[in-house]
């Protein structure tokens, strides 16, 4: 019979990983509600109209990327991709544009048919914050501040970056967009299919090549801050200034477009050297026509999400360690002792102890199952103990063994 694998580009996700992800979730969750996120969960999939309209049909993730099939009523369906257009979606299903702002945070599976390789997964986790209303630079400048204070508590300093860059207001944009075509068309002969089928549908997803001619090309592009109007500038530059008087260090890349075609002005990524090619750990930008596309009204918004795959694969070559669990193992000895096991275990899990046990077996299985689950102590409960009220308590870091009356049990494994 064959051996049944993960599907490919799925992987099975184990306790030590669980652990490393959570804690990714929950400080991430953390530190959100300190900026006064609350938390949303969007159903995993939508209408693939959701992510035609907003993602757009020339994007990559749209055109070659997502997991689409027809429901049984007709309907076509996408399994999410990333968040955002979702949550724009759920925005004007719950009727919450009459109450802005509103900050959200999100975390859950996504699926895009992506060529797997290291830390790019079909199934991968994200942490995703959005700011529905956010209508100045200020907002923007505080999303960025958000998402530096996320990873510095993650432990991340110097060995990310922070990359930005501006694609202007939309008049600006056409500008740019006119200027990218007539350059990009004296290279017809060389670019790539997947260029020349951008610049007749969107210009600018051109500079986000993966292919490596084609990144010849694109380096010598014009540049949009060479085309974006004054009120875009103004913009741009207070949201730099903001970004240095919180002392956040970064780098300006004019290259940087992101993957999805809602992005106006601010455009940004966290960005890492050490996952070889899947360098962005974290990425988001400013989508004002994002809700007005989904049939909203007219609402200003900025986001970013992280790969928590990433982020932790990142923390495992830091060494970051993880607060031990203080295991404790309880064996029992003897046909009385065992009866009166129960009603112990119960009160010390009750009492928030994490206890494991072993049942079957002599007493050696008994002790190694202590081993198994590095216990911090391991508690021995005979027959003898369970007359006197009384249970020994081996250290098993010390190996010094004690005798604990149990009513002083629950205070004394405290102390561990």
């Amino acid at each position: 019979m064959t051996l049944l694998q993960p599907i490919r580009g799925t992987h099975d996700i184990m306790s030590a990983d669980v652990k490393l992800h959570k804690h990714i979730t929950e400080t991430s969750y953390k530190i959100a509600h300190s900026y006064g996120y609350e938390e949303i969960q969007t159903p995993i999939f939508e209408r693939s109209e959701v992510f035609h309209r907003t993602l757009g049909d020339t994007s990559d993730i749209v055109s070659k990327e997502t997991y689409t099939f027809i429901d049984r009523d007709k309907t076509s369906i996408t399994l999410r991709p990333e968040f955002t257009a979702g949550i724009a979606r759920s925005i004007i299903s719950n009727g919450l544009t009459q109450n802005l702002p509103q900050k959200l945070f999100s975390t859950g599976a996504l699926f895009r048919h992506e060529r797997p390789q290291k830390c790019r997964y079909r199934q991968f986790h994200q942490i995703n914050f959005e700011y529905i209303g956010a209508k100045t630079t200020y907002s923007d400048i505080e999303t960025i501040a958000l998402a530096a204070e996320v990873l510095n508590k993650l432990g991340f300093n110097d060995e990310i970056t922070l990359e930005i860059n501006t694609l202007g207001d939309l008049a600006s944009r056409a500008e740019y967009k006119k200027a990218l075509v007539a350059y990009f068309s004296k290279y017809k002969g060389i670019l790539s299919f997947d260029s020349l089928q951008r610049l007749e549908k969107n210009p600018l997803r051109i500079l986000d090549t993966k292919d490596e001619e084609d990144k010849k090309i694109v380096a010598d592009a014009p540049l949009l801050l060479d085309y974006l109007n004054d009120e875009s500038k103004e913009y741009y530059y207070k949201l730099l200034d903001g970004i240095k008087k919180l002392g956040i260090n970064y780098k300006e890349n004019p290259k940087i477009v992101r993957g999805m075609d809602y992005y106006t002005h601010t455009v940004f990524e966290f960005t890492t050297t050490e996952l070889g090619s899947q360098g962005t750990v974290l990425a988001g930008g400013r989508y004002d026509g994002l809700v007005e596309i989904m049939g909203g009204p007219s609402i200003p918004a900025i986001g970013f999400a992280a790969g928590i795959e990433r982020l932790a694969e990142l923390m495992k070559l830091k060494d970051f360690n993880l607060p031990i669990d203080k295991n404790f193992c309880f064996i029992a000895i003897g046909e009385v002792a065992e009866q009166n096991a129960y009603v112990l275990l119960n009160n010390l899990r009750k009492s928030g102890f994490r206890v494991f046990t072993e049942y079957s077996g002599n007493i050696f299985k008994k002790l190694k199952k202590a081993n198994s689950v590095n216990a911090v102590a391991t508690l021995i409960f005979g027959d003898e103990e369970c007359e006197k009220n009384i249970i020994k308590v081996k250290n098993m870091i010390s190996g010094v063994e004690e005798t604990i009356p149990l009513d002083k049990l629950n205070q004394y494994l405290g102390n561990f």
